[in-house]
């Protein structure tokens, strides 16, 4: 009986503080806006990977430029989620998650109309920017609005929007694009973003437990600089910079040699290969729960150990092995995302969300440059090229890692001789 009475005056505690709960009537209309609003955003923010080889052909343009309809996209995102986040304090949450959803999904519909290459560029920035306001917000919507015990839930759901929406938009474009045009495949999924805007706008509930106030843009420029300069952030920021450096410039040319005999893979068949992004919502979890308890610097050197091995496989000519070496390379990935991610919360003593938007501005910056350096290594050296410049970004990870391993190692033993 005395828990019972507990349980009901938590869950009135919960009521009165405004938290949307599982009893709410737009618990499972807010998740689904969330949901959708995740999954329409990484399915436009990466749409046009396996199109970059097509784009190379088409526009004649080389491997390194047409990789910047990715790694342009990416960066102006990374670098505005940092300035976003700080609008949505002033003007609110859901009008600039709603606008960023609305916005995009109208630009990709536009970008489809494009009939030169420096126009499909200028817009894909464009959309990099306008996309800065879903991800940089949905998180902190999530930590207020959401009653604690089920806010680990809703947020596993968010992310699980981010994997599938990335998956599934670069599958149905290889697809559409085989059996119509790139034209009509992103107009599809300009079409699918509109619509899942609207229903964000019509179901999301406004926010409860957030009132906009101004911020001064002087503050958070201290801030994010007073993080930058902390050691240990700085060496995982660059291990970001490193490691999704590496993932996106394979994921980015893998189509070529895929494309090209011996094997002549068509577009459906290229945009398939994406389906080793599964592996990943197992070893992200998997992982996570292996660095918990032999330790984040062992978990991460095993991730990306695991990346370089699936990498260097890639290397053999037998499409099986090639294909292996991809699933290898991304199990690794996601692997080492979800250990240093969480290693960068842990680290972070004040300004926990500064330090997460500093590592993925490092995170998506690593995608943009050495993705746009693996065109020119693959115009220069072929596959074996791409592979060696990520091969070199994983081991300057491995180099990284050790450095702050001894590092922490010192700092334990300093510790114990002054408890002493």
């Amino acid at each position: 009986m005395e828990e019972i009475i507990k349980e009901t005056i938590q869950e009135e505690k919960v009521f009165k503080m405004g938290f949307i709960h599982k009893k709410d009537t737009v618990y499972w209309k807010a998740i689904s806006s969330l949901f959708l609003g995740s999954f329409v955003t990484f399915a436009s923010l990466y749409c046009t990977q396996p199109l970059i080889p097509l784009f190379s052909q088409q526009f004649q343009v080389s491997p390194a430029l047409a990789s910047l309809s990715v790694s342009l996209t990416t960066e102006l995102m990374s670098f505005f989620m940092l300035v976003v986040s700080w609008v949505s304090d002033a003007k609110g949450r859901k009008l600039i998650m709603g606008i960023s959803l609305l916005l995009s999904a109208m630009l990709e519909i536009v970008i489809a109309l494009s009939n030169n290459f420096t126009s499909l560029l200028v817009l894909r920035a464009l959309q990099g920017i306008t996309l800065a306001g879903y991800p940089a917000i949905a998180m902190v919507y999530i930590t207020e609005e959401f009653e604690p015990a089920t806010s680990g839930l809703v947020m596993g759901i968010y992310i699980s929007g981010n994997s599938i929406g990335g998956l599934t938009g670069r599958m149905l474009i290889g697809a559409l694009t085989d059996l119509f045009s790139w034209h009509i495949a992103l107009v599809f999924i300009g079409v699918i973003s509109l619509f899942a805007g609207i229903w964000f706008w019509l179901n999301l509930p406004d926010s409860r437990n957030f009132s906009p106030r101004p911020r001064v843009i002087t503050d958070m420029l201290s801030v994010l600089w007073r993080t930058a300069k902390q050691p240990s952030l700085l060496i995982l920021f660059i291990m970001g910079f490193l490691v999704m450096g590496g993932f996106v410039t394979f994921y980015n040319y893998i189509g070529y040699p895929l494309m090209a005999p011996p094997y002549n893979l068509s577009q459906t068949l290229v945009g398939f290969i994406f389906v080793a992004y599964l592996v990943g919502t197992f070893s992200s979890t998997w992982m996570g729960n292996l660095a918990d308890h032999i330790g984040r610097p062992k978990v991460a050197c095993l991730s990306i150990c695991i990346m370089l091995a699936g990498c260097l496989v890639t290397l053999f000519l037998n499409l099986y092995l090639k294909i292996a070496g991809v699933a290898i390379f991304t199990f690794g990935f996601f692997g080492s995302y979800s250990v240093v991610s969480s290693w960068v919360g842990q680290c972070a003593k004040t300004d926990k969300a500064q330090a997460s938007s500093l590592y993925l501005l490092f995170h998506y910056t690593g995608a943009s440059v050495i993705g746009a350096w693996g065109g020119r290594f693959l115009s220069s050296y072929g596959w074996n090229g791409v592979v060696m410049l990520t091969a070199a970004a994983l081991i300057l990870a491995l180099m990284l890692l050790s450095v702050f391993f001894s590092g922490s190692m010192r700092r334990k033993e300093n510790q114990n001789v002054a408890a002493c």
